[in-house]
């Protein structure tokens, strides 16, 4: 039977500063666990299940067995973020990671400027987990990777793509020898213009695009062109577009 401190523990975790102040969050469903347990770098704190989903999974579970907490479907759903629970949850250590320097200068990452939705940029870290791109740099203000939302939406993406926030001048600055592409509207044709296989592609907030001061930084403003009424295309669509056409240019 879970405790009240327990319940109350995990629910903290879907606020942010809980999220900072234990250095954990939470995954949950059955796909992502199901990643999560055999990713060998990543060791869960602690892993909520039903006992019909712990028996179904008794191989996977095996090593971590005295991490296992067997709980009732209510009880799940006392601790769970979604409408409907789906049999397990995990507690994880928060990731620290740190980008690798060779490969950001000779591919493709993405810089997402105050990008606020939580299904944008978990659309946004399954798009670059797709297309083999492995580093997403983040401004301070964008969406908490941690947020549940986010970890949702990812699909598990988040396990392979390294997520990094930092001052986006500083990072595109580290990078000044590589090409900055930045999404606006009176841009480049995409769809014709020359494109290297290397380089940052900057996309900007939902509502006001790539601020000015990010926008003095870019090599190469692009956009992709309209056919239609439409004023403007959903970030994590238009990340989609742009990260298809440069992997296949």
């Amino acid at each position: 039977m879970l405790s009240k401190a327990t319940i109350k523990y995990i629910n903290s975790l879907q606020l942010k500063k809980f999220r900072q102040q234990y250095n954990k969050f939470t995954a949950e469903g059955h796909k992502i666990v199901i990643e999560v347990l055999k990713n060998a770098e990543i060791i869960p704190d602690k892993i909520f299940c039903t006992k019909e989903w712990a028996e179904d999974n008794r191989s996977l579970l095996k090593k971590y067995a005295a991490k296992v907490v067997i709980v009732t479907y209510n009880e799940l759903k006392k601790i769970s973020a979604l409408q409907t629970p789906n049999h397990v949850l995990v507690v994880l250590s928060r990731f620290n990671h740190e980008p690798n320097q060779t490969i950001v200068q000779n591919d493709l990452s993405l810089v997402l400027e105050t990008i606020q939705d939580p299904g944008n940029f978990g659309t946004i870290l399954r798009t670059a987990d797709w297309f083999g791109i492995q580093h997403i740099f983040c401004s301070r203000d964008c969406v908490d990777l941690y947020n549940s939302k986010v970890i949702q939406a990812s699909m598990g993406a988040f396990l392979r793509v390294k997520v990094i926030y930092d001052d986006l001048s500083s990072i595109i600055e580290k990078n000044e020898n590589i090409p900055v592409y930045g999404a606006m509207l009176g841009g480049q044709n995409l769809f014709k213009m020359k494109i290297a296989p290397k380089g940052l592609i900057v996309i900007g907030n939902e509502g006001k695009g790539i601020s000015k001061k990010t926008e003095e930084l870019l090599t190469h403003q692009i956009e992709i062109p309209s056919n239609g009424k439409t004023e403007s295309l959903n970030a994590a669509i238009a990340t989609a577009i742009i990260c298809a056409v440069f992997r296949n240019s």
